[in-house]
């Protein structure tokens, strides 16, 4: 996993980057998130691509439990992918709720996630 720093308007995010999964249980889930915490991010980007699709079950609880983590350090996610393909109108739903806040949001672009993340 490589991180790639951007650095908007005095924010300090961290995009990251890897050809793999990086989130495949929500213990590595919660790993990154307090490795990027005491790295002094308080902002992520996280591709769609590198969390396993289990995440995006929500019956499975994968998603609240590691997004409650997020929200519990004060880090604001966004994960950026196409979620067209999922079918199910929970997620759907849960989708569209985050995305009416500022502790997560699923974004379609990285330039999307910025933008949502520096608070433009």
């Amino acid at each position: 996993m490589k991180i790639k720093t951007h650095e908007i308007n005095d924010s300090k995010i961290a995009e990251l980057l890897s050809e793999e999964n990086l989130i495949n249980t929500t213990e590595e889930g919660i790993d990154i998130l307090g490795s990027l915490y005491y790295q002094g991010f308080d902002k992520v980007i996280i591709h769609q691509k590198n969390i396993t699709p289990d995440f995006f079950e929500l019956k499975n609880r994968m998603a609240g439990e590691i997004l409650q983590k997020f929200s519990t350090y004060r880090v604001q996610l966004a994960i950026v992918g196409e979620f067209s393909a999922f079918s199910g109108q929970s997620l759907k739903d849960f989708i569209y709720e985050s995305n009416n806040g500022k502790q997560v949001n699923f974004v379609s672009s990285v330039t999307e996630a910025l933008e949502k993340l520096s608070g433009n």
